[in-house]
């Protein structure tokens, strides 16, 4: 049995062949685009809650040292409540390691 294609017929066959590799490789990138969006959303987000919770534990060490000397405890919260989220935000800036994530595709 003798097989003859013509020129234009192997390259039909070789881009059919080939289409769905480009397809498929074309909507990985697009999902790890989606993907690295959403993370840098979401770091936003943990830096928050990281903060948030640092300042509760700065007020609650404080709230336990003050509760011994004043007698009005909602002052004493709302005082040193604001120095506290101060506080938790630069301890977490300072002790949150971040990573330099280099962009992919060579040199721009």
């Amino acid at each position: 049995m003798n097989i003859a294609l013509t020129p234009a017929q192997l390259l039909l066959g070789m881009g059919c062949l080939l289409l769905p590799l480009v397809l498929w490789r074309g909507r990985v990138r697009r999902n790890r685009r989606r993907a690295e969006a959403a993370v840098g959303g979401a770091r936003l987000l943990s830096l928050f809650g990281r903060v948030v919770f640092t300042a509760a534990l700065i007020v609650g060490v404080q709230w336990i040292v003050v509760t011994k000397a004043v007698d009005n405890h909602g002052l004493m919260l709302g005082v040193l409540g604001l120095p506290a989220l101060f506080a938790a935000h630069a301890l977490t800036r300072a002790l949150t390691v971040t990573a330099f994530v280099p962009p992919r595709g060579g040199r721009r």
